[in-house]
């Protein structure tokens, strides 16, 4: 694991748990219901409009770091083989070896892969 790696995934971890604590700290939409037992002055505490504007943008930046995080460990953790030419063939490319026939005739008289059996004249028999 690479260094850069293990640094976004620190950063995952850390914004993940912020996140967490954000959505937990936010009032429900069902929290108007408690101001009229006496609950309503709460919103005071981050000025005038409550909470909502500031935790809100807060969640939408760590939402918008968490998720460019997620891209960066995805494409650090995506395995690609390492192309040693641009022109040549690929590394797990399969050789494939001349057709019986094409050039010398088979030495030995076993059928061929299909069940077909040599020709005398070393292609293959209908």
């Amino acid at each position: 694991m690479t260094t850069i790696h293990t640094l976004l995934l620190v950063l995952q971890v850390i914004v993940g748990v912020m996140i967490i604590g954000l959505v937990l700290v936010q009032r429900g939409k069902g929290a108007e219901a408690g101001a009229a037992f006496g609950a309503g002055a709460s919103a005071t505490v981050f000025g005038a409009k409550g909470s909502a504007n500031f935790l809100s943008r807060s969640t939408a930046v760590l939402a918008t770091i968490f998720f460019a995080t997620s891209l960066g460990l995805a494409y650090l953790g995506a395995e690609r083989p390492v192309a040693k030419s641009v022109i040549g063939p690929a590394p797990d490319a399969v050789t494939v070896a001349p057709a019986p026939g094409a050039g010398n005739p088979p030495q030995d008289s076993q059928p061929l892969p299909g069940g077909n059996a040599p020709a005398p004249d070393g292609g293959t028999a209908p």
